[in-house]
Parts: C-alpha cells; sequence; structure tokens
C-alpha cells in the first residue's frame, strides 16, 4: 500500500509508489488531450490494485487546468467543456434524469470552501420540473444539498446525503470536494473526477464515512481539486506534523474553482447549455 505522503489525487499515488509493471496489478493508465487540456487517467480493475495504491476500485481523471485559468471567459469556457466531458463518462449511460449534487466541506475555512462556492453556482431544477415549467423540458432534474462538515453540525455528510437519496431517490450523486495532494504545482491547477465516490477528510487524516453505491444505493461520482498539501511533503526531515500548506492567493483561487466545477456540473447535466444560458439562469 501507499505511504509516501498524503494525496487524493489517483495519479500522484501512481507516481509516488513507482509501479512496475502496472497492468499485472490491475492498474492501467492512459493520457490524451481534451478541449487542448491535458488528462491523465487511472483506471484500477482489481483490490490488488486498490492497496497497492490506496484507492478504491475505479476510473480516476485528472485535467490539468492552464495557468491563470481563471482569468479569461476563453479559458474557462475549454475547463468548463473538459470537465463535463469527464463527467459524463463517470455518470451512469443513458445520461441520469435526477441527480443530487452534494456540496461537501466549510465554508468558513477558505481551502475546504470549494464544495459550497461551487454551490453556489450549480443550476437546481427539480422544482421547476416537478411544476412543470416551460423551457426546461430538456434539463436533467437536479437537487443541491450543502452538508457542512460534522463539528458545525452534528450530522455525517454521508447521513445527510444518505437520508436525501432515500427521500428523493436520484439516479446518482456528484460530490464536490476539495482535496489534499503531494505536489505544489498542482494545487488549485488540477481536476480530479472518478467513478468509485468520495471518502470526506481522508486526505488529511480525518476519514469520515465514505460515499459510494455502496453507502448510498446510487453511482457516485465525486469531483474535486487539490487544496492543500501536507508540509512534511515540502519540509523533509523537519517537524512539521499536522500542518499543511496552501496558495497564498487562495481566496482568489477557491472562488474561480468553485465557479468552474459549478458550471462543468450543469454542462454535463444540461446537453445543449452553455456558457451564457448558465449566466441569465443564475443571474
Amino acid at each position: 500500500m501507499y505511504f509516501g505522503g498524503r494525496t487524493d489525487l489517483a495519479c500522484e499515488a501512481l507516481e509516488l509508489e513507482k509501479l512496475q509493471q502496472l497492468q499485472r496489478h490491475g492498474i492501467h493508465t492512459d493520457f490524451e488531450r481534451l478541449e487542448g487540456l491535458e488528462v491523465f487517467s487511472v483506471e484500477i480493475s482489481s483490490a490488488e490494485g486498490a492497496q497497492r495504491l490506496g484507492k478504491p476500485q475505479g476510473r480516476y481523471y485528472t485535467l490539468e487546468l492552464e495557468q491563470g485559468f481563471h482569468y479569461g471567459r476563453e479559458q474557462l469556457s475549454r475547463s468548463a467543456m473538459a470537465i463535463s466531458a469527464l463527467l459524463r463518462r463517470c455518470l451512469p449511460e443513458p445520461l441520469p434524469d435526477s441527480v443530487l449534487v452534494a456540496a461537501l466541506g466549510n465554508p468558513d475555512i477558505t481551502p475546504d470552501a470549494i464544495g459550497p462556492l461551487a454551490a453556489a453556482n450549480v443550476l437546481v431544477t427539480r422544482h421547476l420540473k416537478q411544476r412543470g415549467v416551460s423551457g426546461f423540458e430538456g434539463f436533467a432534474s437536479t437537487m443541491l444539498c450543502r452538508t457542512g462538515v460534522l463539528g458545525t453540525t452534528g450530522l455525517e455528510s454521508a447521513a445527510q446525503i444518505a437520508a436525501l437519496c432515500r427521500e428523493a431517490r436520484p439516479a446518482a450523486v456528484i460530490a464536490i470536494d476539495a482535496l489534499a495532494g503531494n505536489d505544489a504545482s498542482r494545487l488549485c491547477r488540477s481536476v480530479q473526477i472518478c467513478d468509485c465516490g468520495i471518502s470526506p477528510g481522508s486526505g488529511v487524516g480525518n476519514d469520515r464515512q465514505e460515499l459510494s453505491r455502496a453507502t448510498l444505493g446510487v453511482p457516485v461520482v465525486a469531483l474535486g481539486m487539490p487544496t492543500i498539501i501536507d508540509a512534511a511533503s515540502l519540509c523533509e526531515g523537519q517537524a512539521v506534523e499536522s500542518m499543511f500548506v496552501t496558495p497564498r492567493d487562495i481566496d482568489s483561487l477557491v472562488r474561480s474553482a468553485g465557479k468552474l466545477l459549478g458550471y462543468g456540473i450543469n454542462l454535463a447535466l444540461h446537453p445543449g447549455l452553455s456558457l451564457e444560458d448558465m449566466e441569465l439562469l443564475l443571474g
């Protein structure tokens, strides 16, 4: 199993593990370009591979964003389109007509606020579909919950989402969360999308109840961006246990990331939607 440093990114676990003969262990990798952006994929198809990388079996896509992706409309559009395409690969086919988007994280802690910030950019349509509002016939029925964190709600995120799944019966769940990385160059520059769910807090050694098909009864796609790195990865040999580092401009980066991830989800769930449409509807 991988013990080299805390990371939620499968691609980093793979790099740190330095496995030989990957396919023999049920680990398959690939590289491609999507909307002009680099995408590295890891598929873990065996229990042995999952144990060696410390990640559940499934498909993981890491999208590398452009430097300054948050500065231009064109960069935002390309990045959101790439995220939407990867989300569709992870969602069931045909595209689910009912999806619960779960925004994880603490809005009062900046590096952990990506989920709540993304939630503000997710187009919610379930109530409109139920009322038969004209113009939303081709949209998926989307619901949204902001779970907060155990320390402020007293409730596990997984318990809240499980209750909503029992009540609203979505066909799939998309969970958004901030991640931990092991490479400073990927902080707020990479997006990971996987089809095997997520264990909130695992990257910082604070594992909560997992969100997965096994616990919720529906497919769970996880979407996130690394915002912190274990200080021990940067300062080898120094006493920096339980310390984490984040970019100095984290405030603006997480706001941009929230908009990007929210837009990517909208494009994935509502085919034919444009950035202009989203800006009008989200107002």
